[in-house]
């Protein structure tokens, strides 16, 4: 399960903007305010649009599966 959040994209895009955050606030950064927003608000939109996709895609998994069973039992009736 390590191997599988260490090669995630949503994980390292949530590290890379936690490392901006604090780069920027710990070392007192001159980032344009409306620049550090948009890059935080363009992570968010990425980690969140692709819970989005795994949420759908696992139950598209269950379903099929689900499915598959179903008509395995009303094929065998």
């Amino acid at each position: 399960m390590l191997k599988q959040k260490l090669t995630s994209r949503k994980f390292w895009a949530a590290v890379a903007t936690a490392v901006f955050i604090v780069l920027s606030e710990g070392l007192g950064l001159n980032i344009d305010k409306d620049l550090y927003w948009k890059l935080v608000a363009l992570a968010l939109g990425y980690t969140f649009g692709e819970a989005v996709v795994d949420v759908a895609r696992a139950k598209g998994d269950n379903s099929t599966s689900e499915g598959s069973a179903g008509s395995d039992n009303s094929s065998g009736e």
